[in-house]
């Protein structure tokens, strides 16, 4: 467990040119905090609750390097309360136990609150959550959790109840200029020592490639000045710039909230007929390791939900997909996948087939299994003709055009009507055949 009072805020906040630029940037004081306006606007409901020390427990939610953690230290330096830190990687419900019991004895004998700061509180189980609930509902402690996921999908529902929610954004290209120029003057913890600056080109490329990312921009920056010649000074050549960029690693998460984000646009660009959107999604997605198995599998199931008989080819043209992603593997399964992916976004879409099975199956489980009639049951085994089983059932196969009409749902159900066809793609003839046979003229 990581115990972080203000004494070891003090002795770790240090400047040191051994640790890295983003860690040594860390803001010290709410003015220098850039970012995350919407929810510390001067006056605002936090940034009072902050500087009266009057915080709720909450939780902040929201992408790496936009801040959450640089604002729990902030408190943990301007707080008068007993501030205490765990990680949910490395501790325990014993930890927490620990936590429980000083802050109960910082009530009882000195009257002080307890502000426990729980990092990537994701990772704790139910039962470490649950262990959270008695303590934090009583006041003993309050709690302060952070996390990269929704939490809606990563944390218990009674533990969200007893706190206010605070999502943080990425940031905008203006507070990463303003980060990186900051960075670059700083002669303790920043670069203003080596004399070194970056153009405005470079700065809005660093800024751009980040993606709202205040950690990665800066640690493209301290590449960049990595790449320099020993002792060299001056400008960043834009060459330079482009080098440190193309070293930042992807940030994304196979289980995380990035990872839903990310399947989720791409199946909604191929949805909306965007083969451009979904191709760039399909790049997120492997770029960040996603597994391409999972990709493919998604891209079958949306053959069948999405473009349906409007296309039926688009099942085969996924499936295929799928069996060359096990058969070829990466890297070059990509190429199977863009495919794949252009012909479902650009295919006719239909959800009727979807639409159905999920109103038959309302059906069924409202109205409960019921029997076929008995000219449909099995009639193959001894003593079956006996019960009537198959007598009266009509081969179609045996009248003209090969249909005829007779009922296939369960006695007293009556028709209905789960298929309706959309008026696009193939799906336009199969709704032109349906409607001859609810005429009874058979499927033309």
């Amino acid at each position: 467990m990581d115990d972080l009072s203000l004494f070891d805020l003090q002795k770790t906040d240090v400047p040191s040119g051994r640790q890295p630029l983003a860690y040594r940037m860390r803001p010290a004081t709410l003015d220098e905090f850039v970012g995350q306006e919407h929810i510390l606007r001067p006056g605002g409901a936090l940034r009072k609750a902050i500087e009266s020390d009057r915080l709720p427990s909450m939780i902040f939610f929201g992408p790496p390097g936009t801040g959450k953690t640089s604002l729990a230290r902030i408190i943990a330096r301007q707080t008068e309360a007993n501030f205490r830190q765990v990680s949910a990687v490395s501790s325990g419900v014993a930890d927490l136990r620990k936590v429980f019991a000083e802050a109960e004895e910082q009530i009882r004998f000195h009257d002080r609150p307890t502000f426990l700061f729980v990092d990537e509180i994701h990772r704790f189980s139910k039962s470490q959550q649950d262990a959270l609930l008695p303590v934090v509902e009583s006041g003993v402690v309050t709690l302060i959790g952070a996390t990269t996921e929704n939490p809606y999908f990563e944390v218990t529902g009674p533990l969200i109840s007893r706190c206010e929610l605070f999502e943080f954004l990425p940031l905008g290209s203006a507070a990463i200029g303003l980060l990186l120029k900051r960075a670059l003057k700083d002669r303790e913890r920043g670069l203003g020592a080596g004399g070194l600056k970056v153009g405005a080109k470079g700065l809005e490329a660093i800024a751009h490639a980040s993606a709202g990312d205040a950690r990665a921009a800066l640690i493209i920056l301290e590449t960049a000045a990595e790449l320099m010649p020993a002792g060299g000074k001056g400008t960043v050549p834009q060459e330079v710039v482009e080098e440190a960029i193309h070293r930042k690693p992807v940030f994304y998460q196979k289980r995380g909230d990035l990872h839903y984000d990310a399947i989720s646009a791409f199946i909604k660009s191929m949805r909306g007929s965007d083969p451009d959107a979904a191709i760039y999604w399909l790049a997120v997605m492997l770029t960040g390791g996603e597994d391409p198995k999972f990709i493919a599998r998604r891209m079958v199931i949306f053959a069948s939900e999405d473009v349906g008989n409007a296309d039926p080819q688009a099942l085969q043209v996924a499936t295929a997909v799928s069996r060359a992603v096990e058969f070829v593997g990466l890297p070059e399964c990509q190429l199977n996948l863009a495919q794949g992916v252009a012909y479902l976004a650009l295919a006719p879409k239909s959800n009727a087939s979807i639409r159905a099975i999920g109103a038959a199956m309302r059906d069924v489980q409202e109205e409960g299994t019921k029997r076929p009639p008995k000219h449909l049951r099995d009639a193959h085994y001894p003593g079956a003709k006996r019960m009537g089983h198959g007598g009266g059932y009509k081969y179609p196969h045996s009248y003209p055009g090969g249909y005829v009409s007779q009922d296939y749902f369960p006695p007293g159900t009556g028709e209905r009507s789960y298929y309706q066809p959309e008026d696009r793609g193939f799906e336009k003839e199969l709704a032109r055949r349906l409607k001859e046979l609810k005429k009874g003229k058979g499927p033309g």
